[in-house]
């Protein structure tokens, strides 16, 4: 006969063993009326609201919110069944953000939205360059825009004419003018300008060309010194005998 102890501690072993139920078969989230992942475009709009519903379900079911790889805090009324958040201000930063929200239980069952926030360019850099004459100067034009925009370098308010001199570097954010071999009528304002379908950014960069300064032989000033100090070392010596007589 099996004792009682043996038999509640085999009970509890197969509970223990046992997972916890899978959600009913065809449990389904939405986000806005998406089931499936899907991409938001939006400008920067004052809020941006997402709403998670939960499809298929007899029973209670509690929603998890991400933003990124971080959990976003729920308010308990905002947990059942249904679950919204919203995203106040919109700004750059979210741009290229994924919000998912998934079922607690099993969170293979989940619905993500990818953020494009469209903005128009926003322009950075040195305003103020001094370089000396003959040497080399970058000026970088940092640009944030969705979509990407396209540049144009300007010279005192004219389309700037490419010389030999002049490098253009030019990525998704970074649009760069270098200039080698500085000369005084490279002196002015250059300005950066971005287009994109949703505006237009400027960037002034005022650049003073300095004389270049001169370049002082070093080794031969070190050798007059040296000469000198010896000169004056030997004219010591040589009179040492007259000083002693006058002592």
């Amino acid at each position: 006969e099996v004792s009682r102890a043996a038999f509640v501690g085999r009970a509890w072993l197969r509970m223990l063993k046992c997972p916890f139920p899978p959600p009913p078969a065809g449990v389904e989230l939405s986000v806005n009326n998406h089931a499936a992942d899907f991409t938001l475009s939006a400008e920067l709009v004052p809020a941006i609201s997402l709403s998670c519903l939960v499809h298929n379900s007899s029973q209670a079911e509690e929603l998890l919110w991400y933003r990124g790889d971080g959990q976003v805090g729920l308010n308990d009324g905002n947990k059942v069944n249904i679950s919204n958040i919203c995203i106040s201000p919109v700004n750059e930063s979210d741009n290229g953000v994924t919000f998912t929200c998934r079922l607690a239980r099993d969170k293979s069952v989940q619905v993500s939205v990818l953020l494009d926030i469209q903005f128009p360019p926003r322009l950075s850099g040195e305003e103020t360059l001094h370089v000396e004459e003959e040497k080399a100067v970058t000026m970088t034009c940092n640009s944030k825009s969705n979509p990407q925009g396209q540049s144009t370098w300007y010279k005192d308010n004219q389309t700037l004419t490419l010389q030999s001199r002049h490098d253009l570097y030019q990525t998704s954010e970074i649009f760069r003018l270098s200039i080698t071999k500085v000369q005084k009528s490279d002196n002015g304002t250059y300005t950066c300008v971005v287009d994109s379908p949703l505006g237009k950014g400027t960037k002034d960069f005022h650049l003073i060309v300095e004389d270049k300064k001169p370049i002082f032989p070093t080794e031969a000033i070190i050798a007059a010194v040296v000469v000198v100090t010896l000169t004056i070392f030997f004219g010591i010596v040589a009179r040492r005998d007259k000083i002693f007589k006058v002592w």
